[in-house]
């Protein structure tokens, strides 16, 4: 089995029972499917494999934002992905990872002097610049080292995604990227520049969309600008078109992979460059869910709740962005549905991980699965209430095994000093 599936009325993860998980591992743990990952990588290469000739296969730099587990990351690794960093802490787990520095593109807004200097000194493929200090400031670091900084410039195609407003990146309310105006100067300015070496274009407009016609458009809108700096006799030699592909969270049609890469083939495919993909959810967040036990049923006079062991310091995307994850009992029961609100222990209204769903009526200690949690997870989890982090377990057909140890509170608080004057 690949994924998460049902067995006689027991979730397993590939061919693991979620109830032998959380006998070996403890709740709450978040749970990935080694199979499930790999079956989204090779969807996403079949469908360009399909589309493009095979020297025009883009290079798929995952969004280690979304799920940055070295093992996971190993595991990308081994099926030839690159990476996207944001961070330099990110940019170390790839290296751990043994991602290979022209796989690496970092994108951001706001890079530290450290990050920069380590990015330039590992060779990664390109920095994606996002304001014109940003360049001006890689230009100096680049010279103060001795390293030629290559360079791409976000364009900011003012296109909006159509998704949460928190996480929209592609119009020019946000802080991310720059307009077309800009981008021509900035172009020619580091064209001309001995220490930055321009490559090409960047963009990214948002997550978690489900239809294609924004990408259309700003595609569309890159390529136009493409264009432009080739007539002006400008080097491009790649394309970074971002990530953003959705996932089914609840009623949504995740877009179609082979449509996708017709996009790709028909605007950006003729103009002879690299292309770049910043996959992240669409290849771990089905992959991946949060694995929790109830610690108490109340029956209240207007509502039900199941109070879980995880809260929103595990999985902060319902308090966050009013996120809906489906939710379901690892060991079901054929008895009339009851309806309930999830929520956690955290002293906050907002510790709620779905309301007025539809159970088999519930008892303390029940497993609950908190599914497409694979993406944006565990990477936003916090000790808020001093709580620790949770585990985190790969499991790979009949194997499984521990990729991040569960924090205690004694690990909290070792990070932590009394001044001697106190």
């Amino acid at each position: 089995m690949t994924g998460f599936t049902d067995k006689n009325g027991v979730l397993y993860a590939d061919d693991i029972s979620l109830t032998e998980i959380a006998a070996v591992y403890g709740t709450p743990s978040y749970v990935y499917s080694a199979s499930k990952i790999r079956a989204n990588v090779r969807a996403l290469q079949q469908a360009f494999l399909d589309t493009l000739p095979e020297h025009a296969q883009p290079l798929i730099a995952f969004a280690c934002k979304a799920n940055s587990n070295i093992a996971v990351l190993k595991l990308l690794q081994t099926l030839g992905l690159g990476i996207d960093i944001v961070s330099g802490g990110e940019l170390k787990r790839a290296q751990a990872a043994g991602i290979s520095a022209p796989k690496t593109v970092f994108s951001g807004v706001g890079k530290s002097d450290a990050e920069i200097i380590s990015a330039l000194k590992s060779g990664i493929l390109q920095i994606n610049v996002e304001s014109a200090p940003e360049m001006e400031h890689i230009a100096v670091l680049a010279e103060k080292i001795g390293i030629k900084a290559p360079i791409a410039l976000r364009l900011n195609p003012d296109e909006d995604a159509g998704t949460h407003a928190k996480i929209t990146t592609g119009t020019k309310e946000n802080k991310f990227g720059m307009l077309r105006e800009e981008v021509e100067v900035l172009y020619r300015r580091a064209a001309d520049h001995p220490w930055l070496e321009p490559q090409g274009l960047s963009l990214h407009i948002g997550s978690q969309l489900t239809t294609l016609e924004p990408f259309a458009a700003a595609f569309k809108k890159l390529a136009d600008l493409a264009q432009w700096i080739k007539e002006q006799g400008l080097p491009l030699t790649t394309l970074d078109l971002g990530g953003g592909l959705g996932v089914v969270y609840n009623q949504e049609k995740a877009p179609c992979l082979k449509s996708y890469a017709t996009l790709v083939r028909d605007i950006i495919h003729p103009l002879d460059t690299q292309i770049i993909l910043e996959p992240g959810r669409m290849i771990t967040g089905e992959a991946g869910l949060l694995l929790t036990r109830a610690l108490y049923v109340k029956e209240g006079q207007h509502k039900s709740f199941v109070i879980v062991d995880s809260g929103m310091n595990d999985l902060a995307r319902p308090a966050m962005y009013d996120a809906f994850h489906p939710i379901r009992m690892v060991e079901n029961r054929d008895e009339p549905m009851k309806t309930y609100d999830i929520v956690g222990p955290i002293c906050e209204t907002g510790d709620t991980f779905a309301k007025g769903r539809h159970l088999p009526p519930a008892m303390p200690g029940d497993l609950l699965a908190i599914m497409v949690s694979g993406a944006y997870g565990y990477v936003m989890a916090s000790n808020y209430n001093t709580r620790s982090l949770p585990a985190e377990i790969l499991v790979d057909g009949d194997k499984h095994a521990l990729i991040h140890e569960r924090q205690s509170v004694e690990d909290i608080l070792a990070q932590e000093t009394i001044p001697d004057w106190l």
